[in-house]
């Protein structure tokens, strides 16, 4: 099944509307984060539930843009601008991948919930900003132990094409590709 074009228009069906919102806050926070890396831009971004629950995004943070828009401060542009490197964007991404991909492969081992899996919704801010740190640390531990596993394996190769003997080579008798 892929995706379907849906008519806009309020939805009925109160778990349906549930997961609509769910899965659509989640893409409307990501695509703001990307906006936000891609373009320096800064965001807050503040929804409220069917549910009557508050969900916000912000970045630097919600407080930050909310006191500066309160205030009248604007920011002078040396301020404003927030440092953006290209490398930064793809490593992050690939880092990401390897993270799903891990969470996926410890998923199997095992049908305990992992503290990442956690709904964040009756969170407060310092749990957040916590939590936030605790997923920054997990991705550097991971990135760290994908750097260790390639060493590992360029090592092994290397070490494998180094124990040949050298008289073999040359005096001919070893040819690669020949299917010997």
């Amino acid at each position: 099944m892929g995706r379907r074009k849906i008519e806009i228009k309020k939805i009925e069906k109160k778990s349906s509307l549930q997961v609509t919102f769910s899965k659509r806050r989640t893409g409307l926070f990501r695509k703001a984060s990307e906006l936000s890396v891609l373009c320096g831009a800064e965001i807050a971004i503040l929804v409220q539930s069917p549910a009557n629950k508050i969900y916000s995004y912000g970045h630097p943070s919600v407080e930050t843009l909310l006191h500066r828009y309160q205030t009248g401060g604007g920011g002078g542009a040396s301020s404003s601008i927030i440092p953006y490197s290209e490398d930064g964007r793809s490593k992050y991404d690939e880092a990401v991948k390897k993270l799903e991909i891990v969470k996926r492969s410890m998923k199997q081992e095992s049908n305990t919930r992992f503290w990442w899996d956690e709904p964040m919704d009756g969170m407060e801010l310092y749990e957040l900003e916590e939590y936030v740190e605790a997923m920054e640390a997990l991705k550097d531990n991971v990135s760290r132990r994908v750097e260790e596993i390639e060493k590992q394996k360029s090592n092994a190769a290397s070490a494998s094409t180094s124990d040949l003997d050298p008289s073999w080579v040359s005096l001919g008798l070893l040819e690669f590709g020949s299917g010997m």
